[in-house]
């Protein structure tokens, strides 16, 4: 009988940063998020906001103290790159689903241009039984599974652009780009495009193009991180406040710096902003992120003194 040899156990680090992943067809974001750890040797590490197995794209890992913002990403505006097949609607919106209609499709490119207009701007829209919403404790893709549906409440959601890409009308196939709030279903509006032009639709696949001011091309693929030593799989990390890019900066002395770290609020000559990233100054070092409200400077989110002496250390080298 074969002795059974236990796997090495792998030696885990501080790391911190935000890696941009080109999240594989067929893959959970958490199962993405797992194997990117383990290539890492992370401590800590989290995703920011869940992107579906069916789905391909931009998806920003978080690892050590970049782990605090990740609700940033997770508010942020998205892009998509849909691709909707009409004429099928199915039970779950998507290819996986079963046929419930097949209708003819004899659309004019003015027609969908008109109908994928009505959609732009602030629109109220049902989440689908197919999605990851709770409902008493279980998610509502599981109640549909047993053939359960309960009731909904429309959200109020913005489509800020809709664009079309490609129309293949031998095929059906209509392709858009969409930017648009956090909540959108994109599943949804492909049914609600579908259904305003008469002959129904599905989504036959979706990728995630950008979360806020990041895009996917400045992202990296698994097979990408799998083949890259470590160093180099390091050297793919963004700084913990690359997630913050858009806020505006404050940059306090030394002394200050101390006082802003323990919590307490400091005197600023500075407009009032909601949000803003907060550094110090020599070495120039991430602190956190504030808001500030009559000329005070107030913490939101800060970064340990053993978790700032760490990202000093990584960023050295």
């Amino acid at each position: 009988m074969n002795a059974v040899v236990p796997r090495p156990k792998i030696e885990k680090r501080a790391v911190h940063g935000v890696l941009m992943l080109d999240k594989p067809l067929g893959l959970s974001s958490n199962d993405a998020l797992q194997k990117v750890k383990r290539l890492m040797r992370a401590e800590k590490a989290g995703h920011t906001g869940t992107l579906d197995p069916l789905a391909t794209g931009l998806l920003p890992l978080t690892f050590g103290a970049a782990t605090k913002f990740s609700q940033v990403s997770l508010e942020a505006d998205k892009g998509y790159r849909a691709t909707l097949q009409l004429g099928i609607t199915t039970t779950t919106g998507d290819g996986e689903g079963e046929i419930l209609q097949q209708r003819p499709v004899d659309v004019t490119p003015e027609q969908i241009q008109s109908a994928c207009e009505a959609f732009k701007g602030p629109i109220s829209q049902l989440p689908p039984m197919y999605s990851a919403l709770k409902h008493q404790g279980r998610a509502l893709y599981e109640l549909a599974r047993e053939g359960i549906t309960v009731e909904r409440q429309p959200r109020l959601i913005t489509i800020h652009a809709l664009d079309i890409v490609q129309w293949q009308p031998e095929a059906s196939l209509l392709v858009i780009d969409v930017r648009c709030t956090k909540g959108t279903y994109i599943r949804t509006l492909a049914e609600d495009i579908g259904e305003r032009l008469g002959c129904g639709a599905h989504l036959a696949a979706l990728r995630r193009t950008g979360s806020g001011p990041v895009r996917v091309d400045q992202a990296v693929t698994l097979e990408q991180l799998e083949a890259m030593d470590d160093t180099a799989r390091l050297a793919q990390l963004t700084a913990p406040d690359s997630l913050l890019g858009e806020w505006p900066e404050v940059v306090l002395s030394n002394e200050e710096a101390g006082r802003f770290l323990s919590g307490m609020r400091r005197r600023v000559a500075l407009a009032d902003a909601p949000q803003v990233r907060v550094y110090g100054q020599m070495p120039r070092a991430f602190l956190g992120s504030g808001h500030i409200t009559g000329g005070e400077l107030i913490a939101d989110r800060l970064l340990s003194p053993a978790e700032i002496a760490s990202m000093l250390m990584q960023a050295a080298g």
